[in-house]
């Protein structure tokens, strides 16, 4: 095939570094956005590669002493902590998706750009976050799934700032969810139905769609284990009638789906280079669609096949067998989608292709395993032994991250104008390759020998042992040198001049009509509004259609702003408080002391957690209060609802499966009696009259959304001054009850208190952040922010409220009435 050729570019002076960060600190253009995911999460991916190959060389040979013990421990759970949460799932759903999910559908952004830059630093900072654990007592040793109750042993360092970087993620990657799900319902290039839609962008819509649901359950496990660190609130301690195996419930509803936010993006991009590479469209496009849809409903169904060794019914264990095996059939689909689009095709056989057929061998081998461990009987013979962590490799890292490369080496001509050196990309496949396969199937064989993972060392003398390690050791050290390979490949890339035209595989969807790397405006032209197939491009050429010039002069793009990242700055310095201090000198085993009297970190921690909340509120004010646009732009919008009240709708799922998780929690140990009221409760009569003043509320808002629609601005201004009174009274008599509940309980000793407090307060939180949502948009309309052009944040504040409402009205049902 021929390779396109830019013509040549001009030089312009380079820019200080400086400049370009406080550019991408600022910055609302997804590509650049994009950009950050990929270099922060492949520098995730360096460290905790190189992790790996310390656990490695420790367990090369037996009885060694490199890393021992804690240590050990800490090494294999940051390991494992950085590679999911901060390479995996980010650079294929955030750092492809914003970079291409706009480009494919056609659209200059996202719906919401400045939240988009919210979430990338939101991202980064909670990286930097746990990072800062080692310097203040060392990470956690606990793993990445922090079972309980080792994760609240007080021996353990670094548990805390993991569960706050955890959650602090988990925000950043719930907006960046909604975003993708509102930009994907509200801004497709006019013409462009769902079916038409290219099959990555489908690919990120299923996946934030399963983020969404699923992410309450991480969530509401690291805030049960913090909230136990912290404060001694705990509905999974057993002394006072807990169920430590709850806690493996929350975390493993979203930890198997996350095995699928970390596949579904990668198969989209599969698919994409599948289509192109063999010059033909995706075989089975609808059977794809469906199938990834389906892995987004019966992933939710299998979380159990995790816990087949705790003890549970036999009963549960059946029906989770069965929907493993089921989860398995739309996967083998997608494969064959794969082979059936290479079939019979001129496959141009360039590295995206070696990456994709080492990827579909690979995942076919994981996956089979993958089946045999959802039988239980054979579950239960090697559930903690290596055979699992060859399992999970093999499906994630010469798996999934196959395809991670594949995607780089696809779309890097696009994103750079350069392209990356076939020579030097073949010896990064096949070291990668070679390395996966030695360091992974001798853990294949260790497991079925019964060597048990996580452990640090091993006698001499187990038959096979030794020999088996000191393979998996030196394909450690093969695929080492493939990342280094890699790197000096990204690096050599642009040592080259920019030579990439805006199609050189030869693609069909619409990111190959922008120029090689995009401008900030994506498209200097219109496309034709007929879209035939998910293909266009070929569409357009075979039936004449051409493409209708713009002037860029007339593109109205959103203004770069420093307030969402000085946002999020805010909250990094709140993580760093609430991780290393406190609001009080306050410990479970110690109880309240002078603040003073705490260690230099705790009180340091404590005073940076103070110091968090007017940077947090002064950026989020000052964000609020510039318009995105600085002149009047027509949004466009596919339904009727503008991309604010789209994107708080798709954010309101995470939010009722965060309430859902941890109140099925709290209704399970109800019902098996361990959670029994205290015979003095909460009163009911505050409770009504509460639910009185909440209720009214929203009828209040209500009634001051339809002023400000009518033009009533003063009425509109004064319900949201009074919906915020009515918060403040609300907040005021739940302080107040809580006060006198929490002097006449102890929390520490009642479990159906410890419920209460973390549900209810959770909720007054919740209340909060909501009262801040409300005030923002009276703050842009007291400022004269908001006019027939500019809406503000109402809509979506509005939306938020009444759901803090609703739910609300469950919490008295079940806590005060039941």
């Amino acid at each position: 095939m021929t390779v396109q050729h830019a013509p040549p570019q001009v030089k312009v002076a380079r820019p200080s570094i400086l400049e370009v960060l406080l550019d991408y600190m600022k910055t609302t253009d997804h590509k650049k956005i994009g950009t950050l995911y990929i270099v922060t999460s492949i520098l995730a991916f360096g460290i905790g590669g190189l992790m790996a190959v310390g656990i490695r060389l420790q367990l090369a040979l037996p009885e060694q002493s490199f890393l021992v013990g804690n240590t050990y421990n800490q090494v294999l759970t940051l390991h494992a902590a950085l590679m999911i949460f901060f390479f995996l799932i980010p650079i294929g759903l955030f750092g492809f998706g914003n970079w291409f999910l706009p480009l494919q559908l056609g659209v200059r952004d996202v719906a919401l750009p400045r939240v988009n830059t919210f979430a990338v630093w939101l991202f980064i900072f909670s990286l930097i976050l746990v990072i800062t654990g080692l310097a203040n007592g060392g990470a956690p040793g606990v793993g990445w799934t922090f079972y309980y109750p080792l994760s609240v042993d007080a021996n353990q360092t670094g548990v805390a700032v993991l569960m706050v970087a955890l959650i602090l993620n988990g925000i950043a990657s719930l907006l960046g969810s909604a975003n993708f799900a509102a930009t994907i319902v509200n801004l497709r290039a006019p013409g462009m139905s769902l079916w038409k839609m290219p099959i990555f962008v489908w690919s990120i819509f299923a996946t934030s769609i399963l983020q969404l649901i699923s992410l309450g359950g991480l969530t509401a496990a690291a805030l049960v284990t913090y909230l136990e660190i912290k404060l001694g609130l705990s509905m999974f301690n057993p002394g006072i009638g807990g169920v430590p195996v709850l806690m493996q419930q929350f975390f493993w509803f979203y930890s198997h789906p996350a095995v699928y936010v970390m596949l579904l993006p990668y198969l989209g991009i599969a698919a994409e280079i599948a289509s192109t590479m063999a010059r033909k469209p995706l075989f089975g496009y609808r059977v794809m669609v469906y199938s990834i849809l389906g892995i987004v409903l019966v992933s939710l169904l299998v979380w159990v096949h995790h816990m087949f060794a705790v003890g549970l019914p036999e009963s549960w264990q059946i029906a989770f067998m069965i929907a493993t095996l089921i989860v398995a059939v739309p996967t083998g689909v997608k494969i064959f989608n794969l082979i059936g689009t290479l079939w019979g095709g001129r496959i141009i056989m360039k590295t995206p292709t070696y990456w994709l057929v080492g990827f579909i061998f690979n995942f076919l081998i994981g996956g089979i395993t993958g089946v045999s461990l959802g039988m239980i009987p054979f579950d239960y013979q090697v559930t903690m032994s290596y055979y699992v962590v060859a399992h999970f490799h093999n499906v994630m890292m010469f798996g999934t991250a196959f395809l991670a490369m594949g995607g780089l080496y696809y779309w890097w001509p696009k994103m750079t104008g350069r392209f990356l050196s076939e020579k030097i990309g073949m010896w990064h496949f096949w070291l990668f390759m070679v390395g996966s396969w030695m360091t992974f199937l001798p853990q294949y064989i260790l497991g079925l020998l019964g060597m048990p993972r996580r452990y640090y060392t091993y006698p001499e003398g187990n038959f096979a042992w030794t020999e088996l390690n000191f393979i998996s050791t030196l394909g450690a050290l093969i695929l080492l040198a493939g990342g280094v390979t890699w790197v000096w490949n990204m690096i050599q890339s642009f040592q080259r001049p920019i030579t990439a035209g805006p199609n050189p595989w030869g693609g069909f969807t619409l990111e190959w009509t922008a120029a090689s790397p995009p401008a900030a405006y994506n498209f200097a032209h219109e496309f034709p509004r007929s879209f035939p197939t998910e293909r266009p491009l070929y569409d357009w050429e075979k039936n004449g259609d051409t493409l209708t010039p713009v002037d860029p002069k007339t593109i109205h793009l959103p203004v770069d702003s420093i307030w969402p990242f000085i946002t999020a700055f805010g909250l990094l310095l709140m993580g760093y408080g609430l991780s290393f201090g406190w609001f009080t000198n306050y410990t479970p085993g110690g109880g309240l002391r002078g603040f003073f009297d705490a260690s230099f970190g705790h009180i340091l921690a404590s005073i940076v957690l103070y110091l968090s909340f007017p940077v947090f509120f002064y950026g989020l004010f000052k964000w609020a209060g510039t318009r995105e646009y600085d002149v009047p732009v027509e949004h466009h919008h596919l339904t009727k609802y503008d991309n604010g009240f789209m994107g708080m709708s798709w954010f309101i799922i995470s939010e009722v499966g965060l309430f859902g998780v941890l109140i099925a929690g709290y209704v399970y140990l109800r019902v098996i009696g361990a959670a029994e009221p205290p015979a003095l409760r909460p009163n009911i009569w505050l409770a009504a009259l509460n639910t009185l003043i909440l209720v009214s509320s929203s009828f209040v808002l209500h009634k001051a959304e339809q002023d400000n629609h009518q033009g009533r601005h003063t009425m509109f201004r004064l319900g949201l001054f009074i919906t915020l009174i009515l918060g403040a009274v609300f907040m005021l008599f739940q302080v107040y009850e809580f006060a006198l509940f929490g002097v006449e309980n102890d929390w520490k000793q009642n479990l159906w208190q410890a419920c209460f407090f973390t549900i209810v307060g959770l909720h007054g939180l919740h209340i909060i952040i909501g009262g801040t949502g409300i005030a923002i948009p009276y703050y842009q309309a007291m400022t004269g922010k908001m006019d027939k052009y500019n809406h503000g944040s109402i809509t979506p504040a509005s939306l938020y409220w009444h759901l803090v409402d609703v739910v609300w009205l469950l919490i008295v049902a079940i806590f005060y009435a039941w």
